[in-house]
């Protein structure tokens, strides 16, 4: 049987997943892709019905099973039918989910965003009206870069997680606890992939917001509004993982 992937840290983005891909490489029974983010499994470009899997494997070093090999691409978890293509590819894969209060993760999302040139219009409107824009795309209702809010549905995302993997092959974590605790944080997911305790790592903080001047600031008003929009679905993830953050 030709070797294959053994976990994907699959979101959330902006929740530290890059800082927890740098820790992961000092691990030495831990073997990572080429590159941080791979985008196989939102690729629309694939013929899903028959996924040629030559260019992924190509990402890894899949021969040397002396180590398990993974990769990081945070938007798998948002993304429609990125988890369904994952179990179809590795019904034994393990998922890393790494999770951040959806308000703070959409504010900071925007900044970045911002930053890039991609998005120019203000938080206020984005996360109201702006949410419009994710119905003109395609897939209907996805977008990469303007799904501030979309993406802060944790709990629906991680149903949809367990509708395709048992729980016991979830990890799900707290980008708070990584930021606070990476040793403890590290020991966890050394237990749920089966390897040795990790090695003593430096606390370490990747990709923060650039210091610009951004055109708008999160209110009060925002947190409120946000909050509200989460709220069943904040719920629904206290139901599935005991994880709240408010």
């Amino acid at each position: 049987m030709e070797p294959k992937v053994d976990f994907i840290i699959v979101g959330a983005q902006k929740a530290g997943t890059t800082a927890l891909f740098d820790y992961l490489g000092e691990h030495p029974q831990i073997g990572l892709s080429d590159v941080k983010e791979v985008h196989f499994f939102d690729d629309e470009t694939q013929d899903w019905a028959a996924p040629d899997y030559g260019d992924y494997h190509a990402r890894f070093d899949l021969a040397d099973r002396s180590r398990r090999w993974g990769e990081a691409t945070p938007i798998y978890l948002y993304w429609k039918n990125s988890i369904a293509r994952i179990a179809a590819y590795n019904p034994a894969a393990r998922l890393i989910i790494l999770l951040r209060d959806p308000v703070e993760r959409a504010w900071s999302h925007w900044k970045m965003e911002f930053a890039r040139g991609a998005e120019t219009a203000p938080f206020d409107w984005c996360i109201r009206r702006g949410r419009a824009r994710l119905f003109e795309s395609e897939p209907w209702g996805f977008h990469r870069e303007f799904s501030y809010v979309e993406r802060g549905f944790y709990g629906e995302q991680i149903a949809q997680a367990l509708a395709h993997f048992p729980a016991r092959q979830l990890l799900i974590l707290r980008s708070e606890d990584l930021d606070a605790a990476p040793a403890a944080t590290l020991q966890r997911i050394s237990g749920f992939l089966d390897i040795d305790p990790a090695p003593p790592v430096q606390r370490r903080r990747v990709h923060e917001g650039q210091p610009m001047s951004y055109p708008s600031s999160l209110t009060t008003e925002d947190v409120a509004y946000l909050r509200g929009l989460y709220g069943e679905d904040m719920a629904q993830l206290a139901e599935l993982t005991g994880i709240r953050f408010w």
